[in-house]
């Protein structure tokens, strides 16, 4: 399967494409077969361990390798070399498969807390350690997205849409409301927002505004603006975006 990695809506084409395979019975339990063989399996192998033709199984077997569920190769059986052609061979590959809909980044609010703990202060404590946190990932990856693209000066509009592809990727499903103003129709922290809405809000405004930061945007910034259902933050001119002092919804 031929996929950007790059590209967020590719990305999240080839993780649905990949459980899909997963779908067919036979497909799903020779996967799980040579997840658990811990070692590169035939294709004869593959079908005993289902009770399928050997033929049949080498078709299920390339869609698994096609979805970069596995790897293929040659070598002879036990690494033992014998005489004649070497059998294709079968093992997993590295890739970790994740679905949401709508989308879900634990795992990054999970790292960023984990580098509050080992970076807390003397001088902070535990929700002041993971803002700070939060508001230096942000900006480490604004700048190496800036020094990627090296877009120049970056005004509101040409701002907001080098930071679109960041959204994206990160899962806020960002809505141009205007041509300098954008809305997150999406919380990636949710439901765990729901638990500690002022802390995962907190982080949340952090990174983002360090991402603006990051990637030197004039004229924009981010602001609370909670609503039922959506990030917490919306993106734009300050004057144009009224802070809502009122509690964060997740």
């Amino acid at each position: 399967m031929a996929v950007d990695p790059t590209s967020p809506a590719d990305a999240a084409g080839a993780a649905i494409d990949s459980v899909s395979v997963l779908g067919e019975d036979s497909r799903r339990r020779m996967f799980a077969f040579i997840r658990r063989a811990r070692r590169a399996v035939t294709r004869d192998e593959a079908a005993a361990s289902v009770g399928i033709s050997r033929k049949l199984a080498a078709f299920h077997l390339d869609k698994l390798v096609d979805a970069g569920l596995l790897r293929a190769h040659y070598e002879p059986p036990g690494g033992i070399r014998k005489v004649g052609r070497q059998p294709k061979v079968y093992e997993p590959t590295d890739a970790q498969i994740t679905v949401n809909i709508p989308d879900r980044r634990h795992e990054l609010l999970a790292d960023l807390l984990l580098d509050a703990v080992l970076t807390e202060g003397a001088d902070e404590n535990a929700a002041q350690a993971a803002v700070r946190a939060a508001g230096r990932r942000g900006r480490d990856m604004g700048e190496a997205e800036r020094d990627r693209t090296r877009p120049g000066r970056l005004g509101p509009e040409r701002g907001l849409t080098a930071c679109e592809r960041m959204l994206d990727l990160h899962g806020y499903e960002p809505v141009r409301e205007t041509p300098a103003q954008v809305r997150l129709r999406n919380c990636p922290f949710h439901p765990l927002a729901a638990k500690a809405p002022d802390l995962v809000c907190g982080m949340n405004h952090a990174f983002l505004t360090g991402y603006l930061e990051g990637l030197d945007i004039t004229g924009v910034q981010a602001v609370l603006a909670p609503e039922p259902g959506e990030c917490c933050v919306r993106l734009g001119p300050a004057a144009e975006i009224p802070e809502k002092r009122k509690k964060p919804l997740a």
